[in-house]
């Protein structure tokens, strides 16, 4: 049962703050840093775990299979939800939103190679994943500045309309710490 104010208005609204969204640009920014942090543990670790012509071990594997799904469901999420609500929105962004979704693809086909080069059941020398992380980094490392600096206003201005961050950029960035 809906309790109502004096003036018909729900007092006890079926949708929480959080069901609304605040800064989304600004969060774009922390799943990208939180990214790229993760991409930089990654290539750190396989350093360290794998030393030239060694393969990587099953933990490097499992948590390089991690990080490709979470970049891959970012971007995802980005193409469904952010991007063609900013179409819509903002129609002079399509061009840039284009270029990102291209950019998108060829990071795709980045994290295939990766994916396959893991699943392999003879694991790949790790110069051969180390050459497909260097260049998914410096891709990555472009991508997110051009998208940062050509979306995050437009981003901030869907404050307080309903829906999450996870709807529309595909994640959450983790909390600090």
């Amino acid at each position: 049962m809906e309790a109502r104010g004096q003036h018909g208005t729900n007092v006890h609204p079926t949708t929480s703050p959080a069901d609304r969204l605040a800064a989304v640009g600004n969060q774009m920014i922390e799943i990208h840093l939180w990214l790229g942090t993760e991409l930089a543990r990654l290539r750190a670790s396989l350093d360290a775990d794998a030393p030239a012509g060694a393969r990587p071990s099953r933990d490097l594997r499992a948590h390089c299979l991690t990080f490709c799904a979470a970049l891959g469901r970012h971007h995802t999420g980005e193409d469904d939800g952010a991007f063609r609500l900013l179409a819509d929105e903002v129609p002079e962004l399509r061009p840039v939103l284009a270029n990102l979704i291209t950019d998108h693809e060829v990071v795709a086909g980045i994290l295939r190679r990766v994916e396959e080069l893991l699943g392999d059941p003879t694991p790949p020398p790790a110069a051969q994943l180390r050459a497909e992380l260097d260049g998914l980094a410096a891709l990555l490392e472009s991508h997110f500045r051009y998208e940062e600096k050509r979306l995050v206003t437009a981003l901030n201005a869907l404050t307080g309309r309903p829906g999450t961050v996870e709807e529309l950029l595909g994640l959450t960035a983790p909390p600090a710490g």
